[in-house]
């Protein structure tokens, strides 16, 4: 099994988002340096990786152009105290807790966690600055204690939002930032990409930018969460229909179990549906009939994921239901 992605403290060289570091490197050569800034995209582009970059050079890490335009070496002493979590200008806002487990949503304590810390001058750089990864996370009290302080700027301080989905964030919040848009990079780069990381073969590389959207570290991650098994398994599942493989069904069930098995669940899903709709656009194409129950198939696959979780199903009970939909329609 590979190694998940390293944390985005660690990471010194971001790919393919040379707009946004130019746009950023711009409003500061200019001195128009924005003091909120949304970093948006879909997950796995770098979107963490651009803030603590942007961090790095903001709490005074010297240039080094081998890594790129905002990039600053992993041995200057800045980047060395962002990546120990110990820089005394820095702060991060994340899921985590203080014993280091992973909550739902980020409260409103940890939010309100910024009026002090830029309610203090700088201790040792140019300013102080604040990520939150995600904003997405943000429970409604915490995303209205964080418009507060986007409301009163704080002075010498600087919030970089990561943000999956800028649209799911209140109208308020997005309108006091400036926004930073990554795109998703060619399939052939992700490829390179985890071909150059991972002991991917090149076939299997392609397999996973795809997956991806074009996303390099969701190509990645998708690679170590054991994306490429739950491709075959996908794969194979529908290719018997509308007969149904027992063995291996119940095979998969055995994965759903334990702490990593709604991950698991998670991608299976996944790649049922995206292969399911697929196969609706061949069939829509080719004027093939049936596309009502597909299309059926595909939407409770989709959600399917999200039910689970929300009402606590077996995890187990709720693969065979699916395929139960898509056997029948299979004989459509």
């Amino acid at each position: 099994m590979n190694e998940a992605p390293p944390h985005p403290r660690d990471v010194f060289d971001l790919i393919g988002q040379e707009v946004a570091e130019a746009a950023f490197a711009d409003a500061e050569a200019r001195g128009r340096l924005h003091h909120a800034w949304l970093i948006s995209g879909p997950q796995g582009l770098g979107k963490a990786t651009l803030a603590y970059r942007i961090a790095r050079r903001l709490l005074g890490a010297a240039p080094d152009p081998r890594h790129g335009l905002m990039g600053a070496s992993p041995g200057d002493p800045v980047s060395r105290l962002v990546a120990q979590d110990a820089h005394p200008d820095l702060m991060v806002i994340d899921r985590t807790d203080s014993e280091g487990k992973v909550r739902r949503e980020i409260l409103v304590e940890e939010v309100r966690r910024l009026n002090e810390f830029f309610s203090k001058s700088p201790a040792s750089a140019p300013y102080r600055v604040a990520i939150v990864d995600a904003a997405d996370d943000l429970n409604r009290n915490a995303a209205n204690a964080l418009l507060k302080t986007l409301e009163e700027p704080p002075t010498r301080g600087v919030i970089l939002l990561v943000c999956h989905a800028p649209g799911r964030l209140i109208r308020t919040i997005r309108s006091r930032c400036r926004t930073l848009k990554l795109a998703p990079l060619p399939e052939a780069a992700v490829a390179d990409f985890v071909s150059h990381r991972t002991d991917a073969n090149p076939e299997s590389a392609l397999r996973l930018a795809r997956m991806s959207g074009g996303a390099p570290g969701r190509a990645w991650a998708l690679l170590s969460e054991g994306a490429l098994e739950m491709d075959d398994a996908a794969r194979a599942l529908l290719n018997g229909l509308p007969e149904l493989d027992r063995t291996l069904a119940l095979s998969l069930t055995e994965r759903f179990r334990g702490g990593e098995g709604a991950r698991s669940f998670a991608l299976l899903t996944e790649r049922l549906a995206a292969r399911v709709h697929d196969l609706v656009l061949r069939r829509a194409e080719e004027g093939i009939g049936g596309l009502d129950a597909w299309a059926e198939a595909w939407s409770a696959l989709d959600r399917l994921p999200r039910e689970v979780e929300a009402l606590n199903l077996d995890r187990g009970d709720a693969l065979f239901t699916a395929l139960a939909d898509l056997r029948a329609a299979a004989r459509t």
